[in-house]
């Protein structure tokens, strides 16, 4: 029903190319290679199979928020079959609970009225979000409020904002109900804010989290989660999360360690270190200290160091180090339009260089380094953890358990 990720041409090249390394190609042969890399590119388009959701366990038992969120869902998905709105418990993963998201419907109606969204506008609808009104690109010259109406996503960025139609390539992505007129949303100077489309019947039926249970519950991916969960933080120690922002790892590390000891998290952008103490105050955490700075500058200079509560920070600082790293975010689903230009999705290995050698520092000997990234390159990283354990005699690969993947330990 939906394309594969729209890439630009040289991007596309170059993701082949690694994919199909020596190692695939021995083993699965060129044509194999190829139908496994363009199965890959139509899943990022899509949305995971389920939503979900982190149970704050320092506040709440996972049995009580299924019940309580079971009628939520019930209250918001009304018109879907009740038999398919369940609520699962991971079966590995003892905080985690998993919503199937329903869909891809494709039967649904096309209607006349044609409001075309944004990629990324595109993409939360089809994680259960209303269309915002920044989010509206072109919409039919007779809307008004109360029209029902087919929303489209502009994969390639083509539709020229106030546009009555288009043409162009589209994709379908459900139907909802204008809250507004064309005439407000194009004449309001970019001003206005909130719900301009409510979606009706979203292609997919994925539940909405918005300001629900904000105490209790976290909506996380579950590659996010099992990242906390490889870190293992013990109760009394002391966890560095380095790019903190928006703070769902921080608060996962926290309830992890029952509320005690000290989680540090630190990101440079303001905004994100906002976030996260909004996330801490949400989820009534009171072990995490925030702070606005840059990670590659968080290891003190030898010799300056005035025993200040934040960062720089001396060398063997913390037990355990989470480094989740900036990086080309190309595995987050679902996304149907990546515009970034070649050089854009290879600039990052750098910048998590730069914060591995600080992390791999500010490391107590015997402690553990978790390094994560939400993209599919090899550059960032498998390749990265074998630069780190060339680099870096004191690291050793650890394996995990079949729930989780590895880390990294220092023996030194």
């Amino acid at each position: 029903m939906f394309p594969k990720i729209h890439l630009k041409p040289e991007v596309e090249t170059y993701l082949r190319s690694v994919f199909k390394n020596k190692e695939l190609l021995t083993s699965l042969g060129s044509e194999v290679c190829d139908v496994k890399f363009e199965a890959l590119l139509r899943r990022l388009s899509h949305p995971p199979a389920f939503s979900s959701v982190r149970v704050n366990t320092s506040l709440v038992s996972v049995d009580h928020v299924k019940k309580l969120l079971t009628e939520e869902i019930r209250k918001e998905c009304k018109g879907c079959p009740v038999e398919d709105i369940r609520i699962l418990e991971h079966p590995k993963i003892p905080d985690v609970i998993l919503i199937p998201n329903i869909g891809p419907r494709e039967n649904l109606q096309r209607h006349s009225f044609e409001v075309i969204v944004g990629a990324q506008c595109g993409n939360a609808v089809l994680r259960g979000a209303h269309v915002f009104i920044p989010g509206i690109v072109s919409a039919p010259k007779l809307m008004k409020a109360g029209d029902i109406v087919s929303v489209y996503s502009d994969v390639h960025g083509e539709c020229k904002r106030g546009a009555k139609e288009y043409k162009g390539v589209k994709v379908f992505v459900g139907n909802g109900i204008a809250e507004l007129s064309r005439k407000e949303i194009f004449s309001s100077n970019g001003t206005l804010r909130g719900v301009g489309i409510r979606m009706t019947e979203p292609v997919y039926v994925s539940p909405s989290f918005d300001n629900l249970m904000i105490s209790f519950l976290f909506l996380q991916n579950l590659p996010s989660v099992v990242a906390s969960h490889v870190l293992d933080p013990k109760p009394g120690e002391r966890i560095l999360d380095m790019c903190a922002g928006p703070g769902g790892k921080t608060t996962h590390i926290a309830a992890l360690m029952n509320d005690t000891g000290e989680v540090i998290a630190i990101d440079k952008l303001a905004n994100k270190v906002k976030k996260i103490k909004q996330n801490t105050e949400n989820l009534q955490l009171k072990c995490t200290k925030v702070f606005c700075y840059d990670g590659t500058k968080a290891l003190a200079k030898e010799g300056i160091w005035h025993e200040q509560e934040g960062p720089p920070f001396p060398p063997d600082s913390f037990d355990r180090v989470l480094l989740d790293a900036p990086c080309s975010g190309l595995g987050q689903r679902p996304n149907m339009a990546c515009d970034w230009s070649l050089k854009e999705i290879t600039s990052y290995q750098p910048l998590q260089r730069m914060l591995f050698k600080v992390a791999v520092n500010l490391l107590k000997p015997g402690g553990v380094l978790v390094y994560s990234t939400c993209t599919i390159t090899l550059a960032e990283n498998e390749e990265q953890v074998a630069w780190a354990l060339s680099t870096f005699p004191c690291l050793q690969l650890h394996q995990q358990s079949s729930t989780h993947q590895g880390n990294l330990q220092p023996r030194c």
